[in-house]
């Protein structure tokens, strides 16, 4: 795939669309937010899994279904977690473009 090139539109140089592999390379920057991510999609990951695990034994039990249910229902948050880290990443990059290119646009 390739990278997608800037473009000077109505004063404009950066463009950066979302959702790219490369998005994380572009600056050290974009690494350090990329791993920060990455934990944290991996720690909601780790835990949605381990809440339905754990919910699920307790539904062996008739005096633990109740608790086994919020742990079913605070996994399945868990599970919707995920995706929004993505999107919110994404708009993270985002915003450092447009940071850098402001920055670059600015008067000496």
């Amino acid at each position: 795939m390739q990278r997608p090139k800037a473009t000077k539109e109505k004063g404009l140089v950066f463009q950066m669309k979302m959702f790219q592999e490369h998005n994380s390379r572009q600056s050290q920057a974009h690494k350090d937010i990329y791993a920060a991510y990455e934990l944290a999609y991996t720690l909601v990951d780790f835990s949605a899994a381990l809440l339905f695990v754990v919910g699920s034994v307790m539904f062996f039990y008739d005096s633990w279904q109740i608790p086994g249910t919020w742990c079913f229902l605070i996994g399945s948050i868990f599970f919707g977690v995920k995706p929004t880290l993505r999107v919110v990443r994404e708009f993270h990059y985002l915003a450092i473009g447009r940071k850098k290119h402001l920055a670059e646009r600015a008067p000496n």
